[in-house]
This record gives C-alpha cells, sequence and structure tokens, in this order.
C-alpha cells in the first residue's frame, strides 16, 4: 500500500510539473495550435494563423521592411528561449522572431479572425505552419 501510494504520488507530481511546463512554454512562446477545416494548424496567441516563407532560409528570414507589414513576424522578447520545433531567431534589425524548425514565422495582415487562412499559397510562396 505504502508503494502504491508512493507510485501515485510521484506520477501526480510529474504529470502536474509536465502540464505547468507545456503551459509555461506555450505562454512564453505565444504558438497555440487549433483545428480548422479538419486540420491542425499553428497560431498565435490571438488565435491568428501563422505562415512560414519559402524565401526564408532555416535560421534567416528574408521577409523585411514592405513584406513585414504585410507578413508581421511572431516577434519574441530578447529573453525568449526555444525549446524542441521552436527557435528564436535573429532579424536583419537586430530583432527577435520566433521559428519553427528553424523557419521563421509570420501572420498576414487580411487575416480578421482567429482561423481565417487566406495568406496560405499567396505568390505560391507562403504556407500556413502546421504541427
Amino acid at each position: 500500500m505504502y508503494k502504491s501510494t508512493l507510485t501515485a504520488i510521484a506520477l501526480a507530481t510529474t504529470l502536474t510539473a509536465s502540464s505547468v511546463f507545456a503551459e509555461a512554454h506555450a505562454v512564453q512562446a505565444n504558438i497555440h495550435t487549433i483545428t480548422v477545416d479538419g486540420g491542425k494548424i499553428y497560431t498565435d496567441s490571438k488565435g491568428m494563423s501563422l505562415y512560414t516563407f519559402d524565401k526564408d532560409t532555416k535560421g534567416t528570414s528574408n521577409c523585411n521592411d514592405g513584406c513585414a507589414v504585410k507578413w508581421p513576424p511572431l516577434m519574441a522578447v530578447d529573453a525568449a528561449k526555444g525549446e524542441g520545433q521552436f527557435s528564436v531567431i535573429t532579424r536583419a534589425d537586430g530583432t527577435h522572431q520566433w521559428a519553427v524548425d528553424g523557419m521563421a514565422l509570420y501572420t498576414w495582415f487580411k487575416d480578421k479572425k482567429s482561423g481565417d487562412m487566406t495568406g496560405d499559397g499567396v505568390k505560391g510562396v507562403w504556407h500556413i505552419a502546421k504541427p
């Protein structure tokens, strides 16, 4: 009985710690997953769809100036730390941006509500970010 109780307490503590860690990491990254049209996509903290850009390379954003007005980068605070598939890259202007699998993440100025994906396929180089 004593051994079973300790095992249950250890399991509960581990599950709670894992949930707290995952929740804290999601808050730091401001990246969430939602289901839209039967598939999962990444969104920012407001539920706005996130996109990747074919002209970027891993670890480098090539969307600056006017491009970044239409495709706002998912900015990260200076102290942000990536983990797993999520990382923080440094943009040309020295600011920081979230990336998934090394590819910078952006929103699209024409998306107006959570779940909108109007930027998917724009000019054949913008794609919805998916898990």
